[in-house]
């Protein structure tokens, strides 16, 4: 199917172009443009969408979000099965996030192997899902947030090798403490692996950091928090990935883990390496009430997650379109913001030469926004998902 959409903004590689329009064909990006020109690109058997039409004055057209980090949404955790994962990407993808790295938090390792597999599995069958990140179970107990503690152990080779292979080359990011023993070695491991070492869930200082960092940790799993903080004469892990140019930093921008203006001050100091995540759980897109995440439970109230035991936050109810605007009312260009969302996420797992961009020859994601960054459309490889009212 081939889609010609005309009459955007298309915010795109950190610009922006007014009266824009894209053609998609063969689920590739085939053409771009500007003004009326469309005309002599668009054929017989193209979908003419009319982006002011759609989405009214001031529509915006982005590449596909991606979210390298999120745990569920919809009601349905990712830990929970093929149909879970399938439930909570659709209300996803409904709010733009057009394709997702899966993210299972600590568990013992042989189930946390079998469900590597299992997402390793959906890869061949879903194209939405680009693999898993495994947020655990090699975390600091002093920092494990929403992690159950007596599930968390150092990174010994052989459980550490048990999960890489059970991923079977899918497994897209790694989430460790280097701090631990054996942590800078599982660093390697993980980056011989095909995978991105993210350094979170730590209470590394500024100098072990940087020793992750130089042994090859390219992301700061939701950089601030599960960390110790960014204090004037101790940096810690945060000084060190904003001031590395190898690093990617993520963002959670929903109002409760970050101040506003440390979201501002963040894309300030690793501009083009800031990548917005939603660390969403199975509320997102839900009401308040009583969930999970792994095998703790969770209190949803005001649409703010929290274990019920200790109060500590346990994720998020973010979706991306809402991290969009959170980080565009910060103070944050839109074509910063949407960057974030898009080129930036997949360069950190290895795939900016295909998505996060609609540049002639890229696959064929969008998402088509309101001047409010409301969304009103979803494309996929070109297919379009049902358009929002």
């Amino acid at each position: 199917m081939s889609t010609c959409i005309h009459s955007v903004r298309l915010v795109d590689a950190g610009r922006k172009v007014e009266d824009a329009w894209v053609r998609f064909e063969g689920g590739r990006v085939a053409a771009t443009g500007i003004g009326e020109s469309w005309r002599r690109f668009a054929q017989p058997h193209d979908a003419l969408i009319d982006g002011t039409e759609q989405a009214g004055a001031g529509a915006v057209l982005t590449p596909g979000f991606l979210d390298i980090h999120g745990h569920g949404g919809g009601g349905a955790s990712y830990d929970d099965g093929a149909e879970s994962i399938r439930t909570a990407r659709a209300l996803h993808r409904a709010h733009g996030t057009t394709r997702a790295v899966i993210s299972l938090v600590s568990a013992p390792v042989e189930t946390l192997a079998q469900r590597a597999a299992m997402v390793a599995d959906l890869t061949g069958t879903d194209a939405d899902i680009l693999g898993s990140h495994l947020e655990g179970p090699f975390l600091a107990p002093g920092h494990k947030g929403a992690h159950e503690e007596a599930l968390l152990r150092a990174p010994e080779p052989a459980p550490l090798d048990l999960l890489l292979e059970a991923g079977r080359g899918t497994i897209r990011q790694m989430t460790l403490a280097p701090e631990l023993p054996g942590g800078l070695h599982a660093v390697r491991a993980v980056v011989a692996a095909g995978a991105a070492a993210a350094i979170g869930h730590t209470g590394a200082d500024l100098e072990q950091t940087r020793e992750a960092i130089a042994a090859g940790a390219t992301i700061l799993t939701h950089a601030f928090n599960a960390m110790p903080g960014l204090h004037h004469r101790d940096p810690g892990p945060v000084g060190a990935a904003a001031g590395d140019p190898r690093v990617i930093l993520e963002i959670i921008a929903d109002g409760v883990h970050l101040h506003p203006e440390i979201i501002r001050v963040a894309f300030a100091a690793a501009p083009g390496r800031i990548a917005l995540v939603t660390d969403a759980m199975a509320a997102a897109g839900g009401g308040d009430g009583h969930y999970e995440l792994g095998s703790l439970a969770v209190r949803v109230e005001g649409g703010v997650a929290r274990l019920a035991d200790d109060g500590a936050i346990a994720g998020s109810t973010l979706t991306q379109d809402a991290a969009l605007r959170q980080t565009v009312q910060a103070g944050v260009p839109l074509a910063e913001a949407v960057r974030a969302l898009t080129a930036t996420p997949a360069r950190a797992i290895g795939r900016g030469d295909d998505l996060g961009s609609l540049a002639v020859g890229a696959i064929a994601d969008a998402v088509l926004l309101t001047e409010e960054l409301e969304v009103r459309s979803v494309w996929t490889a070109g297919v379009a998902d049902a358009a929002r009212p």
